[in-house]
């Protein structure tokens, strides 16, 4: 079956589709368990609405998991191939050349938050079981496409789905890059915190969300460092601003998985307050974490052959009165002895006067390569990109086929395009998402149909 040939025949259907999607604007705001309604706001229960309503009138089975989650149903049999997209999106962050859920359409490519993670690709995947269906493929497995709400803030969403719906035997996440994704590092989260008395600091405050690195840093100090503040900028070639006695510097965002590749405004702010204060706080910041993204300062660098190194995101900062926060994100790979390693972290913070608080941990996900499943997949993709070059991968990110036993992510992000994930002006490629429709169309027929 030539799949592509069939996929640009979907072309205005996706097009329609997405942008709908994408103009609801899905951060979440608020975790709220008692709303059962609605537990991660409106928008999201609103966006989960318009893919399981689609997907009804287009005659697939749905089923509305508490409203955590969804999926969307077609064929029959004991075993399940999972298809694992989300609908929530991080904050936009940053200036946007168009506004981040306009969902604007130019030049082939469709400028949104959530355009590439995840709701573009979701709605591929939503394609490709839409050309299965409409071909009348025959399937000797059950297809979902399972469709979480919380991806981005702790995946509370796919936790509530497989305590109410068996795990997948097998699938893919679409949340990540071609060719494959078979090895995802490990996430951890953790907070320093504490209390300290500071002649000059009032306040300082940066970043949402763990995944991300913070574009801004904001403080409000007692002392007028205005006239030093506007000379560290203007040396530094930063942007910032002064007002009264609220100091503003301004970074990049980048995703936690790959801290380098932004300007982490903490570490700015740091680099300037260091010079003017005491604070035991800042002392740390710049002993431990500042323009580091490898742990090398705390000393929990490490490095595997496959999933490559660790890397560190000081993520948040609160700090009020002298009560105060620092929330930092770790990426790290298979070996890592997490024990010992963090209890490092643990250490600094305690010989600063200040207590470490684990959030969360999820440890590394791995299927080997040699694995059918990643076979077939990585056929799927050559056979529409005729790209038997490019190695298969792993990541620091994390997707939800690290939620399943024998699941790995796949596409759609082309090698030859860049990855604006969690940054300003995030967009989709109709063509390549096209043709990703095609491949997950391919992989679909080939795990799932009694005529592989």
């Amino acid at each position: 079956m030539d799949w592509l040939k069939i996929a640009k025949k979907y072309e205005w259907f996706f097009l329609e589709k997405t942008q709908a999607l994408l103009k609801i604007p899905t951060v979440l705001e608020k975790y709220d368990p008692n709303n059962l309604e609605a537990p991660f706001g409106d928008d999201i229960r609103k966006a989960l609405d318009y893919m399981l309503t689609m997907a009804e009138i287009d005659g697939f089975k749905t089923k509305n998991i508490f409203n955590y989650a969804g999926h969307i149903e077609m064929g029959e049999g004991k075993e399940i191939l999972g298809i694992l997209g989300h609908l929530d999106v991080v904050p936009t962050g940053g200036k946007w050349t168009y506004g981040p859920f306009d969902a604007t359409f130019k030049d082939g490519k469709i400028y949104a938050r959530g355009s590439m993670d995840d709701k573009g690709p979701t709605m591929a995947a939503y394609i490709a079981m839409k050309m299965i269906k409409d071909q009348n493929i025959i399937l000797n497995k059950k297809v979902r496409l399972i469709i979480g709400c919380d991806e981005e803030s702790g995946m509370r969403c796919i936790s509530t789905y497989l305590q109410n719906e068996p795990m997948p035997d097998l699938g893919f996440a679409p949340d990540a890059d071609f060719p494959l994704i078979y090895g995802e590092k490990g996430i951890y989260s953790f907070d320093i915190t504490g209390l300290e008395e500071d002649a000059v600091l009032l306040s300082m405050t940066a970043g949402e969300r763990y995944n991300v690195v913070p574009d801004k840093c904001v403080v409000v100090l007692k002392t007028d460092l205005s006239k030093a503040f506007e000379k560290y900028l203007q040396d530094n070639n930063y942007q910032g601003s002064v007002n009264g006695n609220v100091y503003t510097i301004l970074g990049k965002n980048a995703h936690a998985a790959w801290p380098q590749a932004g300007v982490n405004a903490i570490f700015l702010m740091t680099e300037f307050l260091k010079n003017y204060t005491k604070s035991a706080l800042i002392k740390y910041i710049d002993e431990y974490l500042s323009f580091d993204y490898l742990g090398n300062k705390l000393g929990i660098s490490h490095y595997d052959s496959e999933m490559k190194e660790l890397t560190l995101n000081t993520a948040i900062i609160r700090y009020d009165n002298g009560n105060f926060k620092v929330g930092c994100n770790i990426r790290y790979p298979k070996g890592f002895d997490f024990a010992n390693q963090t209890a490092k972290i643990q250490k600094s913070a305690e010989v600063a006067g200040f207590s470490y608080v684990m959030k969360n941990n999820s440890t590394p996900h791995y299927v080997s390569p040699k694995d059918p499943l990643v076979q077939i997949l990585h056929k799927a993709y050559i056979k529409y990109t005729n790209d038997t070059e490019t190695p298969l991968l792993t990541i620091g990110g994390g997707t939800y086929a690290r939620c399943l036993k024998k699941a790995v992510a796949f596409g759609p992000n082309l090698p030859k395009n860049e990855d604006l994930a969690h940054q300003p002006d995030e967009y989709l490629i109709v063509e390549d998402m096209i043709t990703a429709a095609a491949i997950y169309a391919e992989a679909i027929e080939k795990l799932a149909s009694e005529n592989k």
